[in-house]
């Protein structure tokens, strides 16, 4: 069919930017409104602020001689769908935050600087605040500085009240502190308590959640005083004072930080090859997940795959007590989860839960 519409004749007036589903004024605002937050996190270092198109950073004036840069990128995954569906959005940020900065502490590298994504379909100035008062929480936790970021409105790619984060994180360590190191048989692997689920697992979480019929806003039954929603939504533990106080103390040889694929998944990945962590699930449990086990008909291997299980942070040290001694002045819960031997092939973990581990 031939079009009979002639495209010489100008359109008709009217048609914007605003129009068309974007509101750069909205956009402005909201880079008013976070100044403040990104103001609150300022170090040592940092040069400039927000506004620019770039930041700028000076590891000199940060205190390093010889460092090497080490840098992590991450999200929160379908955690957001139940800020989404219940305008909880104050604490994805700390989530997003913790998902880099802990990956960047077991390379032995102090948490620098901090760069966000925010993408929606329409811009909510107050619910992207919100998100990004967050966001500010953690990098203040983890040291670091919320240096700028990229808050793209995209109609037609998200649905109403939709969003999606992404985090990036620079850190540096000095050229001889990078880990994981020395690691040898008879080491010591203690583990840091997780907060929660934190944020890996949520789409097994959220099919759990519908296959029981159950709503975001009935009462946790595995903690008081908590929506299911409220319960779920805790943050993810930024691990990054109390580890990066252990390493410069030389008590640490290597560190795991346990997300996605549990500790038979990231354990392995700081050891050696011809070594073997040996654990033993004796360490207390959240009572998030021996809920989900028994409200999805989940299996210990299955959970031990998929969720942290309620150990966030792996650390392997040669002195356990005298680490634990500092883990708990910082405020940590520390167990002895296990320990290193010597084996053949390549680095592995054995764990054996007994039957009623998560009953």
């Amino acid at each position: 069919m031939t079009s009979t519409e002639d495209h010489s004749r100008p359109a008709p007036r009217g048609l914007d930017y605003r129009r068309a589903g974007v509101d750069i004024a909205a956009g402005d605002a909201l880079v008013e409104a976070i100044k403040p937050l990104a103001g609150s996190t300022a170090r040592s270092g940092l040069l400039g602020g927000l506004g620019g198109f770039g930041a700028l950073f000076d590891l000199k004036a940060a205190g390093f001689i010889d460092p090497v840069l080490v840098s992590t990128t991450d999200g929160v995954g379908t955690k957001l769908k139940i800020a989404v569906e219940t305008g909880l959005h104050d604490t994805v940020g700390i989530d997003l935050v913790a998902m880099c900065v802990n990956d960047l502490i077991v390379q032995g590298a102090e948490p620098l600087f901090f760069l966000d994504y925010f993408a929606t379909g329409q811009l909510s100035v107050e619910q992207a605040r919100t998100v990004i008062s967050g966001i500010a929480e953690g990098c203040r936790q983890a040291g670091c500085a919320l240096v700028g970021g990229e808050t793209a409105e995209m109609p037609g790619m998200y649905l109403a009240g939709d969003y999606d984060l992404a985090g990036f994180a620079v850190g540096a360590v000095e050229r001889g502190n990078l880990l994981p190191r020395s690691v040898a048989a008879g080491d010591t692997v203690l583990g840091l308590a997780s907060s929660g689920i934190h944020s890996n697992g949520f789409s097994l979480v959220r099919r759990i959640v519908a296959s029981r019929g159950l709503a975001w806003t009935d009462l946790a039954r595995f903690v008081a005083g908590q929506t299911l929603a409220q319960a779920l939504m805790t943050p993810t533990r930024i691990y990054v004072r109390p580890v990066l106080a252990l390493h410069r103390a030389g008590l640490l040889k290597a560190a795991a930080h346990i997300t996605g694929g549990g500790l038979p998944g990231n354990l392995p990945r700081v050891l050696p090859d011809g070594m073997a962590a040996s654990l033993s699930p004796t360490w207390p449990v959240p009572p998030v997940f021996p809920w989900l086990a028994h409200a999805g008909g989940i299996d210990a291997d299955e959970m031990l795959r998929v969720f942290n299980c309620g150990i966030g942070m792996a650390l392997v040290v040669s002195d356990p007590d005298a680490a634990t001694t500092m883990l708990r002045q910082q405020g940590e819960q520390v167990s002895r989860i296990g320990v290193v031997q010597a084996a053949k092939g390549p680095a592995s973990i054995a764990i054996d839960p007994p039957s009623d581990w998560l009953a």
